[in-house]
C-alpha cells in the first residue's frame, strides 16, 4: 500500500505556460507540493542498526528561494508535483549531493517546476544514503530508486501518466544513481507488494553532470568515498563505474555537462557516452563552454547551459517521452 496525502499542488503563481519563462521564474519560490508517497510503508529494508536522525537544513538566506538538503534520511519519500495540464509523461528526479546528502530544491523542486510547466508529472526522490548503516550499504540508494520507479509505474493510472513514458533525471551523484537505475537489471531487495512486479527501468534517462567513473583521475572522490568507503578495491571501483557497465537495452539517454566543471570533470560524461554507444543506446550529449557544476536551473541564468531543459525536452519528443 502507498500512503498518499493530497492537496492542490500548483497555484496560479507556480509555473508559467512557456518553458523558457518557467526557467527564468525559478528565482521565486512557489509553495512546495504537499503530496507525499512513502516508499516503504513498513520501513526501509535493512535498517536494524541505523541510528541517524534525519535533518533538512535550509542554506538559503534569500526569502525568494529555498536551498535545502536532506541528510540522514530514514523514511524515503516521493514528493509529487502535478502539472496543470498533464501530458501523460512522468519524471523521477534524483538530486545530487555527493552521496552525503540530497539537494532537494536546486536539483529537485526547481527542476520539477520547469518540467511541470510543459505538462510532465514530476516526482522528487528523497533517498537513503550509503554510509548511514543500512544493511545494503551502497545498494541502499538504489533500492529506493528502484522502488520509486516501480511505484510510479504500478500506480500510473492514479497519476494520469503513461506507464511506458516514465523518465528519470539524475544530477551529479544523483546522476550516478539514475545511471545505476537504468543500467542494472538485478533485484536489490525482496518484493514488498504487487508494485515490485513491474520494471524499475526508466523509458528515458536524463543525466546532468553525472558522476560516472569511480576511477582516478576523473572520479569525484567525495561521492566515491561516501558510496564505497575510503579505500575501495580496484574490483569495486570497476563494479560501480557507470562507464564500465553493459548498457545494452537501456532506453534513450541524454547527457548534459559543462566543460568548466571542476568538481565532476566532463570526462565522466565523455567516458559514459562511449559506453552508451558501445551498448547501442540511442544517446545525445551536450557539452557547454561554461556552467560549472551543480547548476540546476537557477545558477545558469544567462549562461550557455541555460538552454538544457529545452534540449532535453526536444530529445524527449524525438524519442516518444513527450508527445507535444
Amino acid at each position: 500500500m502507498i500512503d498518499l496525502s493530497r492537496r492542490s499542488l500548483l497555484g496560479a503563481a507556480a509555473v508559467t505556460a512557456a518553458a523558457a519563462g518557467a526557467v527564468q521564474a525559478q528565482t521565486l519560490a512557489p509553495a512546495d507540493p504537499t503530496e507525499v508517497v512513502r516508499l516503504w510503508p513498513k520501513g526501509a529494508p535493512g535498517g536494524e542498526t541505523v541510528t541517524v536522525t534525519p535533518i533538512v537544513p535550509e542554506r538559503s538566506t534569500d526569502p525568494t528561494f529555498h536551498d535545502r538538503y536532506a541528510q540522514y534520511t530514514t523514511d524515503p519519500i516521493l514528493t509529487v508535483m502535478r502539472p496543470e495540464r498533464p501530458n501523460g509523461a512522468a519524471l523521477l528526479l534524483i538530486p545530487g549531493g555527493g552521496y552525503r546528502w540530497a539537494v532537494l530544491d536546486k536539483e529537485g523542486f526547481d527542476v520539477a517546476r520547469v518540467f511541470a510547466a510543459v505538462g510532465v508529472t514530476c516526482f522528487v526522490l528523497r533517498y537513503r544514503l550509503p554510509a548511514d548503516g543500512w544493511a545494503a550499504g551502497p545498494n541502499a540508494p538504489l533500492q529506493d530508486a528502484q522502488r520509486a520507479l516501480r511505484l510510479i509505474r504500478a500506480h500510473a493510472a492514479n497519476y494520469g501518466v503513461d506507464p511506458a513514458r516514465i523518465a528519470s533525471l539524475g544530477a551529479s551523484a544523483g546522476g550516478h544513481l539514475a545511471g545505476l537505475l537504468a543500467a542494472r537489471s538485478d533485484a536489490t531487495y525482496e518484493a514488498v507488494d504487487a508494485a515490485d512486479a513491474v520494471s524499475h527501468r526508466p523509458d528515458l534517462n536524463i543525466l546532468l553532470y553525472p558522476v560516472a567513473t569511480m576511477a582516478d583521475p576523473f572520479a569525484h572522490t567525495g561521492s566515491r568515498d561516501n558510496l564505497l568507503g575510503p579505500s575501495p578495491t580496484p574490483e569495486k571501483i570497476a563494479a560501480w563505474s557507470l562507464d564500465r557497465m553493459d548498457w545494452t537495452g537501456v532506453g534513450p539517454t541524454v547527457l548534459i555537462h559543462a566543460l568548466d566543471d571542476t568538481s565532476v570533470p566532463p570526462e565522466n560524461s565523455l567516458q559514459l557516452l562511449a559506453a552508451l554507444r558501445a551498448g547501442k543506446v540511442t544517446s545525445e550529449a551536450h557539452l557547454f563552454q561554461e556552467g560549472g557544476h551543480g547548476f540546476g536551473i537557477r545558477l545558469i541564468d544567462g549562461k550557455p547551459a541555460a538552454v538544457w531543459p529545452e534540449l532535453v525536452q526536444a530529445f524527449g519528443r524525438r524519442n516518444g517521452w513527450l508527445t507535444a
